[in-house]
């Protein structure tokens, strides 16, 4: 792990506008965690950017081990705050595994993510995938061309294995979408068994990012859901192939966010304020001009103290194409989005869908009204310090105000069906209805006992 420090001459010789909304801080000196994903740019960005010093704020990010280390090092004080998975803040906070309040002004990212299978999953579901004219696979691909795969190892007595990055991760959401929407059930989670795979067709478990790859390689599982670069990673490698992207999957569903305990948000609000402001700072140069800084990211994020992934791999998906079977490579200029579609807005309704895939699976284990999703997600993404500090950015000139949702009332517009996999729409204010609406999952006042689903 290396640490990154921030040098105090730097800050005494800027000057610029910048300095126009001077925040007085209650703390200068922070510690913020990452995990070796691409979608940490954000944190990378506004350190390298200088945009940190420019809002006072002496900044030392740390890599962390894995998801769990990084969580309790939030909670604990070791770190100020984290890029975390977007499920960590609402689990945490209505105590599903280590329970603290924690909170969000600022959402990391858009998209990111891919599903990998290995070269050998990938021979035995290519006979089920329709082709395009040019013979190339067709693609969004369902799982339901991987059913036949795992009905034939069932039958000789193979578990089927799966990784995902964490329990309360995107990944781990977006496996069990893909895997339900194709006909396979990934299994549910109950007080007293936590292990997820409760009835499931597909043993899915927890492998740390960057170890996704070895793993696979190693045949302990057979695929994985994971973000960049380690889907590219195992096309590289020849290990494996990416059968779909989380854009096709959900198109421009949330991942990552920035994550403090709400105690710090309260003792702390000029340093979240100026925190936040170079964030977004950060987010508008990764996406600007048509993504023309992605190169210079992929640089940035190619360092051994960042992701530490060759700077090919990354450059595979941060610059607008994604590869598929080794030589497929298409187009896919939103694969990440740090900024547009207003990515870093706090949206309530993107913490309402997270939360119905912990009921759907039984993470949350009994029925909960529609105000109850509601209130949770306002207890936890916190959209009024967000645009706060765009505000400000805009009153100095360092954003644009066309570019935030200023009346937006924290809901988005219902998600169209058109832009779901399975072709259901999800609308957040209405969860429960949307859960009745999942072919596969926990409806209504069902809950799991023992192996079984009853009421």
């Amino acid at each position: 792990m290396k640490t990154i420090l921030l040098g105090l001459t730097t800050a005494l010789t800027l000057t610029g506008p910048a300095f126009a909304q001077m925040l007085e801080l209650e703390k200068d000196e922070l510690t913020f965690g990452f995990i070796k994903l691409t979608d940490m740019a954000p944190l990378a960005v506004a350190y390298e950017q200088g945009y940190f010093l420019d809002e006072g704020l002496f900044v030392t990010l740390e890599a962390q081990a894995n998801w769990k280390v990084l969580l309790d090092g939030v909670i604990g004080g070791t770190l100020d705050g984290a890029h975390m998975l977007a499920g960590q803040p609402l689990a945490a906070t209505i105590g599903f595994g280590t329970e603290a309040h924690i909170v969000t002004p600022f959402s990391m990212d858009l998209n990111g993510n891919g599903i990998t299978v290995s070269n050998e999953i990938w021979e035995q579901m290519k006979p089920h995938i329709p082709t395009d004219a040019d013979g190339r696979p067709q693609h969004p691909i369902s799982a339901s061309a991987m059913a036949p795969v795992v009905e034939k190892y069932k039958a000789e007595g193979k578990p089927f294995n799966m990784g995902m990055v964490f329990p309360v991760s995107t990944h781990n959401y977006e496996l069990r979408y893909w895997l339900a929407a194709g006909g396979l059930n990934p299994g549910y989670y109950s007080p007293e068994n936590i292990s997820g795979q409760i009835g499931a067709d597909v043993l899915l478990s927890v492998t740390p990012p960057p170890q996704m790859p070895a793993t696979l390689e190693a045949g302990t599982i057979y695929g994985y859901c994971v973000g960049e670069p380690w889907n590219q990673q195992a096309v590289f490698k020849g290990i494996g192939v990416p059968v779909i992207t989380d854009y096709e999957l959900w198109k421009n569903n949330p991942e990552k966010v920035f994550g403090i305990t709400a105690e710090f948000a309260q003792e702390n609000p000029n340093t979240t304020l100026a925190v936040t402001k170079a964030l977004i700072r950060a987010a508008i140069w990764l996406d600007e001009n048509d993504n023309a800084n992605r190169e210079a990211a992929v640089e940035i994020l190619a360092r051994p103290e960042y992701v530490g992934a060759d700077a090919e791999v990354i450059a595979n998906s941060m610059t607008g194409t994604f590869e598929y079977e080794k030589g497929d490579t298409r187009a896919v200029p939103d694969f990440n989005v740090f900024f547009r579609y207003h990515a870093t807005y706090p949206f309530y309704s993107d913490a309402v869908w997270y939360l119905t895939q912990m009921r759907r699976w039984g993470q949350i284990a009994e029925a909960k009204p529609d105000s109850w999703y509601d209130e949770i997600a306002k207890s936890v993404y916190k959209p009024e310090i967000y645009l706060e500090a765009a505000r400000m950015l805009v009153d100095e000139g360092l954003a644009d105000e066309a570019d935030f949702p200023w009346d937006s009332d924290g809901y988005k517009a219902p998600t169209p069906a058109a832009d779901i996999i399975d072709g259901i729409a999800y609308d957040g204010k209405a969860p429960n209805a949307y859960l009745e609406s999942l072919p596969i999952g926990l409806k209504g006042a069902q809950i799991v006992v023992g192996n079984d689903i009853q009421g």
